[in-house]
């Protein structure tokens, strides 16, 4: 692995900030506090080719590797965690597991407009009482001749509310346990299908993060992704390559709040210096720097994983764990060197907090991460 960003990832790092610096972060405060959908953002990353980012050009994508994917979801999410997940949500666990799973239709019909950013999707997996548990899912699907029944509720999805397509995961024979599971794109305005209540949350608040309802909605067989009884590999390997997305994303936020606390530790005055002089603010930003260069290091490690066409499993969970735990205490020192500042909401950190603490929950908490990676140790050694 050259741990080297290629000359074109290096350019496509600093277009990328520049478009974060100039349309995205004027509006994350506004975003936040609102909750309003960014979707003019969303089309302005559509135009630079960061809804698709590793999907090939002939399927409308812009065809880069995945460690460009992890350096994207960095840089937006410095600025604002809400966009980047958002994106990040699009690319791997709607985008990634179309193309490899998908038929040639499902790719023109599913993938094509959604890498171009022309339309937004979203991955439904989670229920009100089956969170970690994946296999354990109530939302069923009966087949009737060509088309899939389906009844249930999914929630906490995020992109819910704007989705134009969902990936939802049903149980077709509940009596097979996860091999019962199948995966089946849903259109928005097919008749049973409903966005129902946009949850509160302390942070990520613009990402239109939503409960789905099906009630008796039918759904034609070729909306299929994968055999019938495949959906759970399809949501675990979709998961592996979503854990790198929040492992970028858990160290974007951090690098942003890095920022924010070097910069003001720099400016602020007392006792006659600037804070930045004292060694207990040195420490602090010292353990910062240190955690936040080895979670971006193990992030793309990850990302190359998987562009190596490897299994990357045990290096996603490894990175996500470590990236989301470590993003926690980063913008928690942050507020820390900031003082009362930083409890205010005019100050980036405070916001940077609440949005932290959601990378060690969503697409598998850190429990969850840590029991992969013990499976994977104890196969190993």
């Amino acid at each position: 692995m050259d741990l080297d960003l290629t000359e074109e990832q290096q350019l496509l790092q600093k277009s990328v900030r520049e478009f974060a610096e100039a349309e995205v972060k004027p509006h994350a405060k506004e975003i936040d506090e609102t909750g309003r959908f960014p979707r003019d953002n969303f089309k302005k990353a559509a135009e630079l080719g960061l809804t698709g980012i590793a999907v090939p050009e002939n399927y409308g994508g812009a065809g880069m590797d995945h460690v460009s994917y992890a350096i994207v979801v960095e840089e937006i999410s410095r600025v604002c965690a809400s966009t980047g997940v958002i994106l990040s949500v699009q690319n791997s666990l709607y985008c990634d597991p179309i193309l490899r799973f998908g038929t040639e239709e499902q790719k023109q019909k599913f993938l094509v407009p959604f890498a171009r950013g022309e339309k937004i999707g979203c991955y439904a997996l989670t229920e009100p009482q089956a969170g970690s548990n994946a296999a354990a899912l109530t939302t069923k699907a009966i087949r009737k001749s060509d088309t899939y029944v389906i009844n249930g509720t999914k929630a906490w999805i995020t992109n819910g509310g704007a989705a134009d397509a969902a990936i939802v995961y049903v149980n077709t024979q509940p009596e097979k346990g996860e091999k019962g599971i199948t995966a089946l794109v849903v259109e928005k305005g097919t008749r049973g299908f409903a966005v129902g209540k946009e949850e509160k949350k302390l942070g990520i608040n613009a990402t239109a993060c939503t409960e789905l309802s099906f009630t008796d909605c039918e759904v034609p067989v070729g909306h299929r992704i994968g055999n019938e009884g495949e959906g759970y590999k399809v949501a675990l390997s979709t998961l592996d390559g979503g854990r790198i997305g929040i492992a970028a994303q858990a160290a974007g936020i951090a690098q942003g709040a890095f920022e924010a606390a070097l910069s003001y530790a720099q400016q602020r005055q007392a006792f006659g210096h600037p804070i930045s002089d004292f060694q207990a603010i040195q420490f602090m930003l010292a353990d910062m720097a240190t955690e936040i260069d080895a979670a971006r290091l193990l992030t793309r490690h990850a990302a190359w994983k998987q562009d190596s066409g490897a299994r990357f499993t045990m290096e996603a969970s490894i990175a996500k764990l470590f990236a989301s735990e470590m993003s926690t205490r980063v913008t928690h020192k942050a507020i820390q060197i900031h003082g009362g500042y930083g409890y205010s909401r005019e100050y980036p950190v405070e916001r940077a907090y609440r949005d932290a603490r959601i990378t060690e929950i969503y697409e598998g908490t850190s429990e969850i991460q840590r029991l992969v990676i013990a499976a994977w140790v104890l196969k190993a050694y």
